[in-house]
C-alpha cells in the first residue's frame, strides 16, 4: 500500500518513528513534510496528505499534529477524505471498518510512541465492512457534494 504521510513541528518525531515501522510492514511512504521542528502551520501539510489520497496518488494517509485536531479539521476540507483522529486501537478499527476512513489522524502530545504503532497496525489491517456501512458513506459524501462549489 502506497502511504502518504504527513506532519507539522508537533508530529515530526512520532511521524519519523511511524515511516520505518510502515516500511517494515511493505508499505511504500511518500513524506509530504515536514523535515524540521521550526515552527510551521498545520494546514498545509493536512492538505498535501489530503490531496494525494483524494487524488489517488496514495492508497491511505497519515496526518500528525501535536493534538490530532487542527490538522484532522484540514485534511478533511479535501473533498473524498474521511480523516478519523484516533486516539486508541478501537477508534482506529471502527474508523476503517464502519467508516471508511482513508486517512488517519494522530496526535503526538496525546499518544506515547508505543500507542500509536498500534493504532497505525490496526488502522492498516481493517478493512470496511461494506453493507449498511456503505449507505452511511454514501450519505456523508452526499453532504460533501451538496455544500462543493
Amino acid at each position: 500500500m502506497k502511504i502518504a504521510i504527513g506532519s507539522d513541528h508537533g508530529g515530526l518525531a512520532l511521524k519519523e518513528a511511524i515511516k520505518p515501522f510502515l516500511i517494515e510492514q511493505g508499505h511504500e511512504v511518500v513524506d509530504f513534510g515536514t523535515a524540521t521542528t521550526d515552527s510551521c502551520d498545520y494546514p498545509i501539510y493536512g492538505q498535501r496528505v489530503g490531496e494525494a489520497v483524494s487524488f489517488g496518488d496514495c492508497d491511505r494517509g497519515i496526518a500528525i499534529c501535536g493534538t490530532g485536531l487542527g490538522i484532522s479539521m484540514a485534511v478533511n476540507k479535501v473533498p473524498g477524505i474521511r480523516g478519523a483522529l484516533c486516539t486508541n486501537e478501537f477508534m482506529a478499527e471502527m474508523s476503517r471498518e464502519h467508516n471508511d476512513a482513508n486517512v488517519l489522524v494522530l496526535g503526538a502530545r496525546v499518544l506515547g510512541e508505543g500507542l500509536a504503532m498500534r493504532i497505525v497496525k490496526i488502522w492498516l489491517e481493517t478493512e470496511f465492512g461494506g453493507d449498511r456501512h456503505q449507505r452511511r458513506i454514501d450519505g456523508i459524501t452526499a453532504i460533501e457534494k451538496k455544500y462543493s462549489k
